[in-house]
């Protein structure tokens, strides 16, 4: 399982998923030293509303050009040795004979010869939030199957050799974040249950290689706010049960208390619960988000088995002023549940 080594893990921590809404400064005039005060600003103000745990708001993945994924995609396999970001009208006629690309307008690259980091460099990334971080912090990538699968391929002939070989450059890359915690962000898996034997081998490489806390976060989509995949929570049981993750991180909002009970049963596992829609610009109330806890302790089998409370998913795709408040009421509920 995990590595926690003397970290405190106190009950019902809050943290992000992941991502931040990309203010509107940073959209309008992208540079460095905007980068920089937008991260120190998404930090302290996390602090500030009372996040335990907070991200940098990805903001470093920002992508004028995708703006609807915050870089989930481009940012990891662009900048990497073999990998052709220019795609030519063949490669598309391509990508018509390949079934696992056909969700896509285009593939996210061309794979034309072994994959090396190339330029990405995650590690300067982490340091500069690391700097930046008065306390804790989470450090996020995707899931190397997920990044696969959106690839061209035209060198290692297969999903499988492709999947390693990029969960191979991440996890030289992760072995040297000293995060407090590294969560690896999987949101293909729940709609190809089938390859979830892989995708569990592939993710647990770069979970092996995490010095501090490993997380996954198992979503069903938040592509501009929609759900993107239609399967049940209760499939992924066995996927979740085979990963080397300290805690699995999960929206809960909006799937059946069934699908959590199942989830409950799976042994070794503890659990981040999503307990704040992302889908929904309503602002929950303190009394929401209490009830939702309990509800979700009771399904998976005592609160004992939850580590972290937070959204369902990244925030980015929200106003700031709904995210914000929505962050408000993530920390005043889980307060509430506690009796503070």
């Amino acid at each position: 399982m995990s590595k926690e080594g003397s970290l405190a893990w106190p009950a019902l921590r809050t943290t992000l998923v992941g991502s931040y809404p990309v203010p509107t400064w940073l959209r309008a005039a992208p540079s460095q030293e905007g980068l920089h005060d937008a991260i120190a600003t998404v930090l302290a103000l996390q602090r500030r509303l009372g996040i335990d745990l907070p991200t940098d708001g990805e903001l470093s993945r920002f992508d004028i050009n995708h703006p609807e994924t915050n870089g989930m995609i481009e940012y990891f396999v662009r900048p990497l040795g073999g990998v052709r970001s220019a795609i030519t009208r063949s490669d598309l006629a391509r990508m018509q004979t390949v079934p696992h690309l056909k969700f896509r307008r285009q593939p996210a690259g061309v794979v034309v010869g072994e994959v090396s980091e190339g330029s990405l460099d995650l590690v300067s990334v982490y340091q500069t939030t690391r700097r930046l971080a008065d306390g804790q912090v989470k450090f996020t990538v995707t899931s190397p199957y997920m990044l696969a699968r959106t690839l061209l391929d035209e060198h290692y002939g297969d999903l499988r050799s492709l999947a390693f070989a990029l969960a191979d450059v991440l996890a030289a890359q992760i072995r040297e974040i000293d995060a407090d915690v590294i969560q690896v962000d999987e949101a293909s898996v729940p709609g190809q249950p089938q390859d979830s034997g892989l995708a569990a081998e592939v993710i647990n490489r770069l979970l092996d290689a995490v010095p501090r806390v490993p997380a996954v976060h198992l979503c069903f989509g938040n592509y501009s706010g929609q759900r993107v995949h239609a399967g049940r929570m209760r499939e992924m049981a066995q996927f979740l049960g085979a990963l080397h993750a300290h805690h699995i991180v999960l929206e809960t909002t909006r799937h059946e208390p069934e699908d959590l009970r199942v989830l409950g049963q799976a042994a070794n596992v503890r659990f981040g619960i999503g307990v704040i829609d992302v889908k929904d610009t309503q602002v929950e109330t303190p009394d929401q988000v209490a009830a939702r806890i309990e509800r979700a302790a009771d399904c998976l089998g005592g609160a004992e088995r939850i580590e972290y409370v937070h959204p369902d998913c990244g925030l980015y795709v929200m106003p700031r002023s709904i995210a914000d408040n929505k962050i408000a009421a993530l920390v005043q509920g889980r307060d509430q549940y506690l009796g503070y």
